[in-house]
């Protein structure tokens, strides 16, 4: 080869090479995409489908919880949550500010808490806001601000019904009441579905549900919400006009026990739970505290003297006014002198039931008031109910078994006495105590214990009217309902010092637990005000007309025919309200 041929050999060979070259690219591009749509497909679409597909919780709407009509009471409204992703947002934007004004909060103090959350995914804005709150939030469009679907608890009639329903703590977990009880019945099962998401975590596409959300279960509560009205508003009423430190009042339905009304002083409104000062005050005082109840006792002592056989309504009990138990003395208001066991009840003597009560010993009356119910929890269901207090039989003295007779050294909760007072009204029958609204085939089922005879039931029922009634000796006229007969006891405790023992000589508790109508009972309504401080303090004068004014309105709401409805004189019919002749209530 020539010195001109290898001159020219290069020219010849560079484009062949060049040709190589490109042949060689493009059978290795299409063996790569060969690789990458054939070879490496499922890999490559699990990997774009684990940046781009997520799973998103379908959150669960929380059960309704309804009156025993259907009223509802409480239910789930949606709300939205803005959280932020802090790794995303950029501190820098001008956007800060604004985001800062629209949550009222420092922008200095919201800049320091993403700086100090920045290697977090996760962290709340705010919780809870209702769509229009939240929309200028989101219209601020600031990188790393989301938003999240969640539902907030709210409670119709507020602060009425507060003490009962209770309420939800931030993440929609019962905290409190019939919420907390029934927590689990009413949270339901969250879902979950599939959905594409860009590069900021925003929704491009729904794919598919994987799991349905399942409602919570609706809980249907025994309560009348008129009755609940009513009782909130009476008691409320009392509970400002003796300026007592607190107040419960219980509606019980005689047949079913079902409670009708249960409310307490002072509430609050579950809605806005941030006005609340002090916790306390969403304590269900009618279930959860318990008190010496005094003389609304004296009933039990009764039926326990009559049930010996050693007295009956008409044995003659001489009481002078006091007497002296060991080392102590028991009083009357007065000197009634001699009384009929009738006239202990109608009168109130302290001396006449620890008479009785010395006569039979401590064991029979503490047998007759376990039988009530009484030192033992009433198993409706709600959070921190009270037990109350029974002494031991063996361990009582001569004066604790004459106090116990006239209601101390022993302690229940309002919700206790109105169930205790039921078992007359029923015919001796104990039944339990419900605040859910029983079925038909619940209630054939109710279990019943006959814990007196009806003979003695009827014969108690008769000693209370007379309380009410001043044509037979009795003064508490205040609890007296208008052509309706009334039988009820009226209670007036002393308040035991804290820390020490004996009782505060200037403060009470005034009780009244009634039956209406007394002829035929319909409901028990059991009234409690603590230490009122307006000049009055018996339980006559303070809890008997709050009384009066529920189980009026009861009368009404429930439609019962009056029993003390004078006859017409042409034709010896009784008459209703309306002026209609009385039938009997279906």
């Amino acid at each position: 080869m020539t010195r001109r041929d290898l001159a020219n050999f290069p020219g010849a060979w560079r484009p062949s090479l060049l040709l190589l070259l490109m042949a060689l690219c493009v059978v290795l591009a299409a063996w790569q995409a060969m690789k990458l749509t054939v070879l490496q497909r499922d890999r490559l679409q699990q990997e774009g489908n684990a940046r781009t597909i997520r799973s998103v919780p379908l959150v669960a709407t929380r059960g309704l919880i309804t009156d025993r009509s259907g009223e509802p009471l409480a239910m789930s409204t949606p709300v939205k949550s803005i959280w932020v992703d802090p790794r995303e947002i950029d501190l820098r934007s001008g956007k800060i500010g604004q985001l800062a004004d629209l949550l009222d909060v420092q922008e200095d103090a919201l800049r320091e808490r993403l700086e100090r959350n920045s290697d977090r995914r996760f962290l709340y804005l705010r919780r809870h806001l209702a769509p229009a709150e939240a929309a200028p939030i989101l219209a601020l469009h600031i990188p790393g601000i989301y938003e999240q679907r969640e539902y907030r608890r709210f409670y119709p009639h507020g602060e009425v019904t507060a003490h009962l329903i209770g309420f939800n703590d931030i993440d929609d977990r019962g905290q409190e009441g019939m919420e907390r009880a029934y927590n689990d019945w009413l949270e339901g099962t969250p879902g979950s579905r599939r959905v594409v998401k860009d590069r900021r975590g925003n929704v491009i596409e729904a794919l598919n549900t994987i799991k349905l959300a399942q409602p919570g279960k609706e809980l249907r509560l025994s309560i009348d919400i008129r009755l609940q009205n009513l009782a909130y508003r009476e008691l409320q009423a009392a509970y400002r006009e003796h300026r007592a430190t607190a107040a419960s009042a219980v509606v019980l339905d005689v047949a079913s026990g079902e409670v009708l009304a249960v409310v307490n002083q002072p509430s609050y409104n579950p809605n806005n739970r941030a006005s609340i000062k002090n916790p306390a005050v969403t304590r269900n005082r009618a279930f959860t505290d318990i008190y010496e109840p005094g003389s609304t006792m004296k009933p039990f002592t009764v039926a326990a003297a009559l049930e010996s056989g050693r007295f009956i309504p008409d044995t003659l009990i001489e009481t002078r006014g006091w007497m002296i138990v060991g080392r102590h003395r028991v009083e009357d208001l007065r000197n009634y002198g001699t009384l009929t066991t009738t006239g202990v009840i109608t009168k109130s003597s302290n001396v006449g039931t620890s008479k009785m009560a010395l006569e039979i010993g401590p064991a029979s009356l503490v047998a007759m008031l376990e039988r009530f119910g009484f030192g033992r929890t009433l198993a409706s269901g709600f959070p921190g109910e009270g037990a109350g207090v029974m002494p031991e039989a063996g361990r009582l003295g001569e004066h604790p078994t004459a106090a116990l007779s006239f209601g101390y050294g022993v302690s229940a909760t309002a919700a206790h006495l109105a169930q205790a007072y039921s078992v007359f009204a029923d015919r001796g029958m104990r039944k339990p105590l419900s605040l859910r609204k029983l079925s038909e085939s619940e209630l054939a089922d109710i279990p019943r214990q006959q814990v007196i005879s009806p003979v003695l039931a009827g014969q108690v029922v008769e000693m209370l009217e007379t309380v009410v009634d001043r044509s037979r000796g009795g003064s508490v006229t205040r609890a007296q309902i208008p052509l309706y007969k009334v039988a009820g006891k009226t209670g007036t405790s002393r308040v035991a010092r804290v820390g020490a023992p004996g009782y505060e000589k200037n403060l009470h508790n005034s009780l009244f637990v009634g039956l209406a109508p007394a002829s035929r009972p319909e409901v028990v309504i059991a009234i409690i005000v603590n230490q009122p401080n307006n000049g009055q303090y018996l339980g006559g004068h303070v809890a008997a007309p709050v009384f009066s004014r529920i189980a009026a309105g009861a009368m009404r709401i429930l439609n019962v025919p009056p029993d003390a409805v004078p006859l017409t004189e042409s034709s010896g019919q009784r008459l209703t309200a309306s002026g209609e002749a009385g039938l009997p209530r279906p």
